[in-house]
């Protein structure tokens, strides 16, 4: 009777660590299978820096958004937002109504801070945070210094801390706060120092993300690749533009030009990407034209 016993309880234990072990596998597999569709969704959605249509959205801003959505886009960053002038004339409600009536989405915005950044004064950046929430936005970012804000490496460290603070009460509103950048950060300044090496150093990555112009990281000779080695989980967020091979300041479509997209492509983990952005400044052929190829492209080869 004691063997049986025994042998019970041993078969109880053994039937629960079966159990245990399943009910383990199951978690697991379900995790992983929660991070393959999260991957999946960030291949999947692919946004538009509406500066690439700058000349043509302030002429006709129900026109462009339509077009937009049509190619395939289904998030798209804003640029320009004035408390006095809105998106394009249209208040930051009806710019969301708009969006939503073409089922897009738009998880960023450029913004300008110069209020903040030279005199501490909110009174912009509230208006700011109060209009991305309108229209949904995730990340509001900085998308330039102004020559003057970027003069040495003091100068730098001042704005990162201007950018946490920034970060913080982004943070407070349920937004999240992210810098996007063009050449000059990565110029060696006086003391050897590089901005944009400042600005990781001295950011809190909990409060300020980065949205990683692959372009002119890749035009001032820098590696994309080493940036998500040295930085892992920084990037969130992309703009991919493409490098035009005989003339590398000009900008051409994704796919034609000389940049390694699949490569970088290949390590968005890494880099942290939750989000891309096309982004163009000058084109060879009708601008819209000219973004659905890249679109195709991205949808084609990164999915």
């Amino acid at each position: 009777m004691a063997n049986r016993k025994v042998f019970l309880q041993q078969s109880a234990l053994l039937a629960a660590g079966v159990l245990l072990g399943s009910a383990c596998r199951t978690s697991t597999n379900n995790n992983e299978s929660a991070q393959n569709d999260d991957a999946d969704q960030v291949a999947k959605e692919i946004g538009l820096q509406l500066y690439t249509l700058r000349e043509y959205i302030g002429q006709d801003v129900s026109g462009v958004i339509q077009q937009v959505a049509k190619i395939g886009y289904s998030d798209v960053e804003p640029f320009g937002f004035s408390s006095k002038a809105g998106f394009w004339g249209l208040t930051p409600a009806e710019f969301k109504k708009l969006l939503d009536d073409h089922g897009l989405k738009s998880t960023s915005g450029h913004y300008g801070f110069d209020e903040f950044l030279r005199t501490d004064a909110t009174t912009d950046l509230m208006a700011t945070i109060e209009a991305a929430k309108t229209i949904g936005n995730e990340y509001i970012t900085l998308p330039w210094l102004s020559e003057d804000l970027h003069t040495d490496a003091d100068m730098y460290k001042l704005i990162a801390d201007k950018m946490n603070r920034m970060g913080e009460i982004c943070k407070d509103a349920g937004l999240k706060f992210a810098y996007h950048n063009h050449d000059f950060e990565f110029e060696t300044l006086a003391d050897g120092s590089r901005g944009y090496d400042i600005f990781l150093a001295e950011c809190d990555p909990a409060l300020v993300d980065f949205e990683l112009d692959l372009y002119w990281v890749v035009r001032t000779g820098n590696d994309p690749l080493a940036l998500f080695d040295k930085h892992p989980g920084r990037f969130t967020m992309w703009h991919v533009k493409d490098m035009d091979k005989a003339k590398p300041e000009l900008n051409t479509e994704i796919g034609s030009g000389s940049i390694d997209f699949q490569s970088i492509y290949d390590a968005r983990d890494k880099a942290g990407l939750k989000h891309m952005f096309v982004e163009q400044e000058n084109f060879a052929m009708d601008a819209f034209e000219s973004i659905k190829q890249s679109y195709d492209v991205i949808n084609d080869q990164w999915t």
